[in-house]
């Protein structure tokens, strides 16, 4: 056994020997792993797309009151910030492939959970399974660092946005098929509400099994290879480690700050929308068309927003995030609630300034984290950004219970223009770093 566990060690070290050497291998790898990514955030996006889109009408269903539909938000991001940590953890010391897979699986395995609260109305199990299906929310993001583990500083950007975009395919067809999924757990004797969490059970167990199966070589572990290589061949990094450690720590808070913002504002109005959208008559049907066009500017726009992130910096368009989210608070406390113009625009506009600041503050992140400690310190920033998730969506339910939900469109508005004062803090900072530091 012991001899088994020595011929594998030395067959890893052949393969990483041979990524370490090329640059080529290493771009051909670089491209793969994007590619499996893609697939697997295909199936992510619909498994994240059901919690967000009934989550708050079937709390709402089940305890009978309005002030706790903050909740369903408030557990599965909740969840995704203790599933963020492990994941971050796991992909640290093993790598992406089984830290990613094990976190879609947990989320599969909550959505079951889920479907049978519904069906044996457990309010106990339904927070259970809630908590638990936030791993998948939570590996859902933790799967944009995976391509940027081989990618140079002018591709990061741009790793992270076809992370993204391809999570709109799912993301944008689950809204849409909650009819068509409550209609199908009607047929099987499951409540309706519960018939898009099918769906997400599905999605995110097949999004597992793709990383388990196809994201080798893991890209993480090469990338380490690749950088204990270069700090045996040159003593200067580490000098130049330690000049920008003081940069790094600034990298590492603004980049932090600006996803944590931006999640916590987006989830609180996101959250209380479809609630909204009940009070004032509007259906199931355009609840899903709502959300579908909000959650499609979450990551529709990031091929472009990658490729600005990348070509004009990281700071101009966290800036830019900060006015998109402002213009769409305003929109979504002064525009008329009967009219689904006015709706489908503010969502849109909340996804797309939450896109900038995702993109932007991962680009950030990444720039100022050295491969050695890029996994767990990701994994951190993660357990912020989801907290600060849960915050906003258990906090929404009771500031429009008692007040209303213009008031706390017009909250998220001003909290946005926090991100300006941060980004210009950092930004001359996070320059040095991007121009200095390419791992």
């Amino acid at each position: 056994m012991l001899q088994d566990s020595v011929k594998k060690s030395d067959v890893q070290s052949a393969w990483l020997q041979v990524y370490i050497s090329s640059s080529e291998k290493q771009q051909q790898l670089y491209k793969r792993t994007l590619m499996v990514v893609v697939i697997s955030q295909i199936f992510g996006g619909a498994g994240l797309a059901a919690g967000i889109t009934v989550g708050a009408l079937l709390a709402q269903d089940m305890l009978g009151t309005d002030s706790v539909t903050g909740i369903p938000t408030a557990l599965f991001t909740l969840g995704s910030a203790g599933a963020a940590l492990l994941v971050g953890r796991l992909s640290q010391r093993f790598g992406r492939r089984p830290g990613l897979a094990a976190g879609f699986l947990a989320g599969g395995i909550g959505a079951i959970g889920v479907v049978i609260s519904a069906l044996t109305n457990s309010i106990l199990l339904l927070f259970t399974s809630l908590l638990i299906y936030g791993a998948g929310t939570a590996t859902n993001l933790q799967a944009r660092y995976a391509g940027t583990d081989l990618a140079n500083s002018t591709q990061r950007a741009k790793a992270i946005s076809m992370a993204m975009v391809s999570t709109t395919f799912g993301a944008v067809a689950g809204p849409n098929l909650v009819d068509v999924m409550g209609e199908f757990a009607v047929s099987i004797g499951i409540p309706a509400l519960a018939g898009p969490f099918i769906l997400a059970a599905i999605a995110y167990i097949l999004a597992g099994l793709v990383l388990l199966i196809l994201l080798r070589p893991d890209p993480f572990i090469v990338a380490k290879a690749i950088s204990d290589a270069q700090s045996t061949t040159s003593n200067l990094l580490l000098e130049e480690n330690s000049n920008l450690l003081s940069i790094n720590r600034r990298g590492i808070f603004a980049g932090a700050a600006v996803m944590v913002l931006t999640q916590f504002v987006m989830i609180a109005i996101m959250t209380m929308t479809p609630i909204h959208m009940g009070h004032h008559g509007h259906g199931l049907n355009e609840v899903g068309l709502v959300i579908g066009f909000h959650i499609g500017a979450m990551f529709l726009p990031s091929l472009v927003t990658g490729f600005l992130v990348d070509k004009i910096g990281r700071a101009v368009m966290a800036i830019a995030s900060a006015v998109t989210l402002l213009a769409s608070g305003i929109l979504a406390a002064m525009g008329p609630a009967d009219s689904m113009v006015v709706l489908i625009t503010a969502l849109a506009l909340l996804g797309l300034g939450w896109n900038f600041g995702l993109i932007s503050g991962t680009a950030i992140l990444v720039d100022a984290t050295p491969p050695s400690t890029r996994a767990k310190t990701q994994g951190s920033v993660d357990v912020l950004i989801a907290l600060s998730g849960a915050l906003g969506g258990g906090l929404s339910g009771m500031v429009v219970a008692h007040s209303s939900y213009a008031v706390l469109s017009i909250i998220g508005a001003v909290l946005s223009l926090l991100l300006i004062p941060i980004v210009i803090w950092a930004g001359s900072n996070q320059s040095k770093v991007q121009q200095n530091k390419d791992n």
